[in-house]
């Protein structure tokens, strides 16, 4: 079924060889130590990664062995998974943000034999759980120090330096990583991903994408998920483009100014706070700003329609020109100024948001994949473009719509076969049964539908729908992604199966209701000041003008105000900031039935 696809690159050891040979001279990965931002080249990029090569012979690793991975993105994990390639071996991403009782059990999962570690800490938790790791035999620790199973990464290196091993070339069809996914249902499951799958995928990227060598990002998706792996790290590496490594999600905002990337890779949440910082930031300034900016953005919308309708103006061209001058590019000079493409994938990006930073002179492209996908399955791409849409399926992958397990008659499962679908679940045949179609397709879970153009829309997850009493059913996630538009609002729960209407359970924004709250002469704080009934009712007010554009059935009747936050640290979201609705249920589900 997929489409005829010659891919230029078919391992990530090929990508490899082409990028160091290739872009020895150019910078690769930034960080920022002492205030200054300091850059290491292709060049010292294969010095390390032959250095850590041997290194890891000397531990063992070779052919089918696993390496695991417990550290934010930095050099050292690039180097440590292209020296895993290098000896035919299978590496294996952990976030350093996960609990260590999942770290223990992914690599006990997998059977790794070395694990490389980011510090002491990751390192000391580890040990304590060696007992339950029979096959793991050494831990690497980054910044730390040695002892009873561990060694330096220092020490890794100078292994390598005195015992070098010369590089291996796997098979397009062998086990080039587990990406273990994040487990909103249960217990994490072991992605297997070919070379094959990772090379095709970035092949599919050189023949879409516009980006050059010049091409600069700002990394801070984790390169544990597939997104930030695939599409940052081995895309951007193998067009001989740069990373700087972003300090902290918090400093993000700084980072872009100093680093002046021209590339922007993130999920939708990231640019809901770009979006919501903008309107706040104008909404408090003065209103000779503020409507400066409306006319600049209603002037961007007028161009776009005209585009549209192979029509133009003189006027709104002219008015064009002074006001990416005077208003956009003041914005965009927060963001480096050079800022020219965003990718946004890991979850749907609203419309809304999509163009607002697109009217900005930032060209929005949305995609669509899974980490069983490599991750991309579809893609916007100049040419091909359609706000709203995650675009057409990526060259050598066939999108299919299977209506026949949903309850809507324009949307069904998506289903992608290509080169880019998983080699299946490790040791898990059930799964596999489950997720494949009788001619290798993958089956997504999640709801869409094809336009005649061929660009696919997502409608929602086939396993988050429920139904109302009155037979209607009901998406939750597109609802609660256009909540968390509200400057009030920093995450939702929209709730209503077997009932007779929906409810929510809101996250209230605490700084900016605790602002909103003293200037209309409001006294308390924390959850007191959520049950004040001008809070309530401005949150009432707030839902139903987001909720304009939701289907009567829809519709938020009642809600609940907390005021903590969903977030990895109290298990109510996963490491790639997805909602894990069974624990959210699991705190929450009293209060919610009770508003009923």
């Amino acid at each position: 079924m997929p489409t005829s696809f010659k891919p230029r690159f078919r391992t990530l050891v090929a990508i490899y060889e082409h990028s160091v040979e290739s872009f020895a001279d150019r910078p690769l990965f930034g960080t920022k130590s002492g205030g200054e931002w300091k850059w290491m080249n292709y060049r010292r990029f294969r010095e390390l990664t032959e250095q850590a090569r041997g290194g890891l012979a000397s531990l063992g690793i070779g052919a089918g062995e696993r390496v695991g991975m417990i550290a934010n993105n930095r050099p050292e994990w690039a180097i440590a998974a292209y020296a895993t390639y290098g000896r035919r071996g299978a590496f294996v991403p952990m976030y350093q943000s996960q609990p260590a009782d999942e770290w223990s059990y992914i690599l006990a999962d997998c059977g790794a034999k070395v694990v490389v570690v980011a510090n002491d800490a990751v390192k000391n938790a580890l040990l304590k759980e060696k007992a339950s790791m029979p096959e793991l035999e050494t831990v690497v620790v980054i910044d730390g120090t040695a002892s009873e199973g561990a060694i330096t990464w220092k020490e890794l290196l100078s292994r390598g330096t005195t015992t070098p091993a010369s590089i291996e070339h796997p098979e397009p069809s062998e086990i080039a990583g587990y990406i273990y996914t994040s487990g909103t249902t249960g217990k994490p499951k072991g992605v297997l991903l070919t070379h094959s799958n990772f090379a095709c995928n970035v092949s599919a990227m050189h023949e879409v994408f516009p980006m050059a060598t010049e091409d600069r990002s700002l990394s801070f998706l984790p390169w544990a998920h597939s997104f930030g792996q695939t599409v940052e790290l081995h895309g951007l590496f193998s067009m001989g483009a740069s990373m700087a490594i972003a300090e902290a999600v918090d400093k993000i905002l700084a980072n872009l100014a100093e680093v002046k990337p021209t590339l922007l890779f993130s999920v939708p949440r990231i640019f809901n706070r770009l979006y919501d910082g903008i309107r706040t930031r104008n909404a408090d300034g003065p209103e000779w700003r503020r409507k400066v900016f409306e006319s600049a953005m209603e002037n961007s919308v007028l161009r776009k329609r005209l585009g549209e309708a192979r029509r133009s103006s003189g006027v709104a061209e002219f008015k064009h020109r002074v006001f990416d001058k005077l208003v956009f590019q003041q914005v965009r000079d927060r963001f480096g100024g050079r800022l020219k493409f965003a990718f946004s994938g890991g979850a749907a990006i609203s419309r809304e948001v999509a163009e607002f930073i697109d009217n900005l002179g930032i060209t929005v492209y949305e995609g669509y994949g899974l980490t069983e996908t490599s991750p991309i399955a579809t893609a916007n791409w100049p040419g091909a473009r359609r706000l709203g849409s995650v675009g057409k399926a990526l060259p050598g992958v066939t999108i299919e719509i299977d209506k026949s397990v949903t309850h809507e008659p324009a949307n069904g499962e998506i289903i992608v076969h290509g080169h880019n679908v998983m080699l299946g679940y490790h040791n898990l045949p059930e799964d596999n049964a489950a997720v494949f179609t009788e001619d290798g397709g993958f089956r997504t879970g999640d709801m869409g539908r094809i336009d005649e153009d061929g660009f696919l829309f997502i409608t929602g997850r086939i396993k988050e729908q429920y139904k109302l009493e009155n037979g209607k059913y009901v998406v939750p996630s597109p609802l609660e992604e256009k909540l968390k538009l509200s400057s009030y609002i920093s995450n939702a729960f929209v709730y209503g199966d077997n009932k007779l209407h929906n409810v929510a359970l809101i996250c209230a924004a605490m700084p900016a209701v605790q602002k909103w709250a003293k200037e209309h002469g409001v006294s308390g704080s924390g959850e007191k000041v959520l049950t004040d009934p001008k809070v309530q009712a401005l949150f009432t007010q707030e839902i139903e003008r987001i909720g304009v554009d939701f289907k009567g059935f829809e519709r938020i009747k009642r809600f609940k105000l907390i005021a903590e936050d969903f977030t990895t640290d109290n298990g109510m979201l996963t490491p790639k900031m997805s909602l894990k609705r069974r624990e959210v249920m699991k705190k929450y589900g009293a209060e919610l039935d009770a508003l009923y």
